[in-house]
This record gives C-alpha cells, structure tokens and sequence, in this order.
C-alpha cells in the first residue's frame, strides 16, 4: 500500500493511542472509535513488551530523573504504557470493523513479526529507535511504507538511516520532523526543518506533535507538512502517562477541522486565482467619458478620466489614445470600448 494513494485531502491525521488506554482494551477501542469521528486518517498503536525495550532495573541509569515521568524506571514505565500483544488482532479487527486505517510502531524485531501476521499495512519507526538498525532493516525488508520520526537526530543520523531503509526494501518513506520532549514548548522547533527534509529527501515530510499549542501543528502544515501524527485521549479522560500532551475528543476534532482548512487555504502548487473573483473586477479603474464627445472630437483629460467602475478599457490605454480623434460619438458618463482602440489602430495587450 502506497502511503501517497492514502493522502486525499491533505494533511493525512494520524492518532496516535500509545499509553492512553491506561491498561483497559475497552478503552483502546474507544480511542479507535473516537480517531474516527474525529475526522482522523488513521489511528497507530506502540508495540512492545518492557523486555524488549529494557532491563527491570533500578539502578540509577534505569531512573527517569526529570519530565513528566520522572521516578518511574524505565521497566516500570514501559509496563504501565505498553499495548498488550495479546490486544491487537482486536484492535486490528475492530478498526476495519469501523473503517479506519490502523497501523503500528514496532520497537523491536519481533514485534514486527507479530505485525506482519496482522497484515499491517505500513510502519512507524519512533524517534528513540531511529538509530536502532537492525530493526530498520527487518522493517524495510517488508517493503511497505516507512514512517520515521527525527527527534533528537542530526542531519547525518538521519540521512544514515534513510540510505539503510532504501537500501533493504524500503521505497516510501515518510519524515517526521519531530521534538521529542514530553510536553514540547514553542521555543523548541524549528519548523523549517520541515522544509529542509522535504528538499533534500524529496520525499513526503510531516511532523509528530508532542505540543500544548495547536498553532505549532497548523504552523507546520503551512511549512509542507503532509502527514500530522496527535496523541488523542478519551473525552472523561483525567490523567494517563501521555494525557499531558494528547487531546481529548472535542479538541481532537478541531485540531483536524483546522488542518485540513489550513492546508486547503494554501491551495495549489502555481499561481491561482479563483473564478469567483472575477465579479469584483468591475471595481477596478476603467476609462469613461465625462462629457458628451462627437465622432472627430479630440481625446482629452477634460473628456475622458481614469474613473472607478471597470466596464471601460483599462487605464494602461489612456495615454495611447490622449490626443486622439475619437472615431465615433460617445455619450458622457459611459465607458469606452475596446472597438476604439481597434478603429484607432491600437493594439490590445489583453
């Protein structure tokens, strides 16, 4: 499945569950339910068990030491976020059940096996995995649609991993300009990196928001963004270890009303002026007599002027006619036509 064929009507709205089912499936699949009345394109779950991520350690390399998650081991933290492997054969069957695309980040080789038997169409790599290799490798080797997220990574970690993706099987990768902070603040981005990726990849760019401020989304559609990734959490939600940077239902909604508005007010690629515009033309300058003239008469500011409405000829011709002998009678307060500058032998520009 090519991820471009998907895009209809840009930015293509990915929402991401990741922790925000806080353990209930019932919940995961009211946040499926919910990404589609939202609007969303499509919905994406994290697969992982903590083993394949870490060690059950308590040791202080193991301790988040700051941010919203601070306290808990990396064991710990894991456990509490992770999806369930023994969910997602439901999550699968109940999002075509609704007809929504879902889809999934594998953080390790294994998950994707369990993937590929699921018949994901297309896969996420996060941020944190990026320069996890062989895991981009066993990915690209399925040849489907590959989705990265950038946080924290250079120009040459990136381009690193985008050559080994190409170089096993990977023909569609997508970019994801990203900060990985949890909550990110507006001093963090520089959205032009967006730009930046889509020219030197030349590939479809876009970016995963971890914000509190709608405007940094809508800012970075305005930059080319082509696919926006959202954590999206339950309306009666209070707290869950991603609820600090999601949206709930109501918000969700918007936030996609407002990027595929944005994205439709920036329009096509080459200069566009609509139809509907053209009504206003008759507002603009045109040349009208001001006083009765008769066929013979002499042109002259004191009986024709540049005037508002635009029913006359433009005003690019009134100094190509000044001084000459009008060839018919014109009546005051009407425009002259372009049949003048044809009797007068005046070439018309437009």
């Amino acid at each position: 499945m090519k991820f471009k064929n998907l895009i209809k009507k840009k930015p293509f709205i990915i929402a991401e569950i990741s922790a925000n089912h806080n353990g209930s499936l019932k919940n995961a699949k009211k946040l499926i339910y919910t990404a589609k009345k939202c609007g969303a394109d499509a919905v994406k779950l994290q697969t992982y068990t903590p083993q394949s991520l870490t060690i059950n350690s308590r040791k202080k390399d193991f301790i988040i030491k700051e941010g919203i998650w601070r306290k808990n081991s990396l064991w710990e933290l894991y456990k509490k976020a992770s999806t369930p492997y023994s969910w997602h054969k439901h999550l699968f069957l109940y999002a075509k059940k609704i007809n929504i695309l879902i889809f999934s980040t594998p953080f390790d080789e294994n998950a994707v096996d369990v993937l590929e038997k699921l018949k994901c169409p297309f896969y996420k790599v996060a941020s944190f995995e990026m320069n996890h290799i062989p895991l981009i490798k066993k990915i690209a080797k399925t040849k489907k649609t590959l989705i990265i997220s950038t946080g924290m990574a250079s120009l040459k970690e990136i381009d690193l991993t985008y050559k080994i993706a190409k170089k096993y099987g990977s023909k569609d990768i997508i970019l994801l300009y990203c900060v990985s902070n949890y909550p990110s603040k507006i001093s963090d981005f520089n959205l032009n990196n967006i730009k930046i990726l889509k020219k030197k990849y030349k590939c479809i760019t876009g970016f995963s928001d971890h914000s509190n401020d709608n405007v940094i989304a809508e800012t970075a559609v305005a930059c080319g963004a082509e696919v926006i990734e959202k954590h999206i959490a339950l309306s009666n939600q209070k707290n869950s270890l991603d609820f600090d940077f999601s949206l709930t239902e109501n918000k969700f909604k918007k936030y996609v009303s407002n990027l595929k508005k944005i994205n439709s007010i920036l329009g096509k690629d080459f200069f566009f002026r609509n139809k509907s515009e053209k009504k206003s033309l008759k507002f603009r300058r045109s040349i009208y007599a001001i006083k009765d003239i008769k066929k013979n008469d002499i042109l002259t500011k004191k009986n024709i002027k540049i005037i508002r409405p635009g029913y006359g000829i433009e005003p690019l011709y009134f100094e190509k006619i000044l001084n000459k002998k009008s060839p018919i009678n014109i009546k005051a307060e009407t425009p002259l036509k372009k049949k003048i500058l044809k009797s007068l032998k005046i070439k018309i520009l437009n």
